[in-house]
């Protein structure tokens, strides 16, 4: 029940609520009975929306694709050249280098990030174990889902994959098994197993995302503080076995669901760490950004610094910036999307992962709307479900895959055949799912918003008393003044959640054209001649498709989280 203005200036053990302005109260603002929402976006934005992504599918279609200058190196080098041609572009890149390189450039300060987030991350699983069970008033929730899940996909925009470089997960795996706080740490802390060739690829790393996924929206565990510890102790006892086990970091490469999330949305971050000289990397013949030094652990994920085409496997954890002889590496700007664009290596692994993250990120939309529990609960009925609904979740979560799922391989299909029969099927159905991460990654970006700017809460209340000793249920009105108030204005909300929307696809589409571009040219004089006048229309069909769903999904008001 939504509270009267004059109910709005109630206190609650854990503090007082000021009494709320009348004025504040906006009549635009979707309330839906019974429940706390978000307001979905205003008509005149969606049909904005609507018609950008037609005119972006026509260009896309239409448009004569230009091919990518034969000398570009690998890394982007010639494209950031160019970009830094631009004087605010060369101060800002001059401004983040000089930022971030101390951090990596040197153990310490990168060993205390980690410290301080293994130490939140300790009181998480304390407060989840030991705290209240009243979600909003505990820190084990509210920091995991509302700010961490939540920021972590922005922060993967800002810095790509810096955060693996802090995480907790790691981090406290590698002291329990080196007995060391950096560096190589003893020899003998590992088993040093190779991972099986059944497990090496993303397919365990997917597999674990979906039942996140499944433990998140079917079990609710976002809204459980003990849950939430047990996952977080999980995750510790899984690092920690894979580190006992297998030789360097395999649970980063091949098992974790977070850091292969980082890693793929990390193709389309302005910045990475990258050579200076490309060409120094070239004539090296040590390779100690490899095999590390006596003092620094090699790459974890077995990457060589010079001919990395991609940040899906880089963890960014500074190995190589601490002991390349040179100096040569640190943190590079380059255009965004560029290695989803044309560098990034197709696998078939990492291809699924896309298209499975775009169909979960749609799906967590979906489970917001406030229609989505009265049909679930419809549908339960019919099939004779009760209690939590598990069955009947089980069954929309495996629709919502396989719907987006068969839509990628039927424009797979239409592409190959508009290439031409010498074309792979496999070939295809890996390169042209990168265009899946623009869409998913800019939902991704406007559905967190909402998230971000609305349910943060009280944080340093919440760290005073992170168990919530004493603390009362939020009330409706902290609620209605939480969500009055976002940290964002609400026009200049709508106006994220629209360009984003828009630039999502507007990648999409150069990404499929790029792509489709560098499949006839692999496929010699005769693909040529056989591709068709538009042979990317098909996915481009698919991935417009994609954004214009996003759009009704803003368009609808979102239940809050807690």
């Amino acid at each position: 029940m939504v509270p009267s203005i004059g109910d709005l200036s109630l206190g609650t053990a854990g503090g007082s609520v000021a009494p709320l302005d009348p004025a504040l109260l906006d009549p635009a603002l979707c309330q839906t009975p019974g429940m706390m929402t978000h307001p979905g976006l205003p008509a005149a934005w969606v049909w904005g929306v609507g018609l950008s992504a037609l005119l972006i599918f026509l260009w896309g279609t239409l448009a004569p694709a230009r091919h990518p200058h034969p000398h570009r190196h690998p890394s982007g080098g010639l494209w950031r050249a160019q970009a830094l041609r631009w004087p605010a572009v060369s101060a800002f890149a001059a401004a983040l280098r000089a930022a971030l390189q101390p951090l990596w450039r040197t153990p310490w300060l990168l060993l205390a990030l980690r410290v301080v987030v293994a130490a939140l991350f300790l009181m998480v699983i304390f407060a989840g174990l030991f705290g209240t069970p009243i979600p909003e008033r505990n820190l084990a929730t509210v920091l995991t889902w509302n700010l961490w899940w939540t920021g972590l996909v922005f922060a993967v925009f800002l810095v790509g994959s810096a955060w693996c470089a802090i995480c907790p997960w790691e981090a406290i795996a590698g002291w329990l098994t080196r007995w060391h706080a950096w560096g190589r740490g003893r020899a003998d802390g590992s088993l040093g197993w190779r991972v099986p060739r059944a497990l090496r690829g993303v397919w365990p790393a997917t597999a674990m995302f979906i039942a996140l996924t499944w433990l998140e929206l079917g079990l609710g565990i976002t809204t459980n503080p003990y849950a939430t510890a047990l996952l977080a102790l999980f995750m510790v006892v899984l690092a920690s076995a894979s580190a006992l086990l297998f030789e360097r970091s395999a649970m980063c490469r091949w098992f974790c669901p977070v850091g292969r999330t980082v890693g793929v949305y990390s193709t389309l971050s302005p910045v990475a760490l990258r050579p200076l000289d490309p060409m120094l990397c070239a004539r090296c013949e040590t390779l100690e950004c490899y095999h590390g030094d006596a003092r620094i652990a090699p790459c974890p994920t077995h990457q060589v610094m010079g001919r990395m085409r991609d940040n899906i496997d880089c963890t960014s954890c500074g190995n190589c910036t601490q002991s390349c002889p040179e100096g040569n590496v640190t943190w590079q700007w380059r255009v965004p999307g560029h290695e989803a664009v044309s560098t990034g290596r197709p696998r078939v692994d990492l291809a699924w992962l896309m298209v499975v993250l775009l169909a979960l990120t749609s799906f967590h939309g979906l489970t917001m709307m406030p229609f989505w529990e009265p049909t679930l609960r419809g549908f339960a009925r019919l099939i004779g479900d009760s209690g939590q609904l598990l069955w009947s979740f089980s069954a929309a979560l495996g629709l919502a895959l396989a719907v987006p799922l068969g839509l990628y391989a039927l424009g797979v299909a239409l592409t190959r055949r508009l290439l031409g029969p010498q074309i792979e099927t496999r070939r295809v159905f890996a390169a042209l799912a990168f265009a899946c991460l623009p869409p998913a990654f800019a939902y991704h970006l406007a559905h967190n918003l909402n998230h971000l700017l609305r349910e943060t809460g009280d944080l340093p209340a919440l760290l005073a008393n992170p168990l919530g000793r004493g603390a009362l249920p939020m009330t409706e009105a902290e609620h209605f003044l939480y969500y009055l108030n976002p940290s964002l204005p609400q026009g200049g909300l709508f106006l994220f959640q629209a360009v984003l929307l828009v630039a999502g696809l507007w990648l999409a589409a150069r990404i499929v054209r790029r792509r489709v571009d560098a499949l006839i040219r692999e496929g010699g004089a005769r693909a040529t001649r056989d591709a068709t006048r538009a042979p990317g229309a098909p996915m481009l069909g698919f991935v417009t498709v994609a954004t214009l769903y996003h759009l009704w999904l803003l368009a609808h008001p979102m239940v809050m989280r807690m």
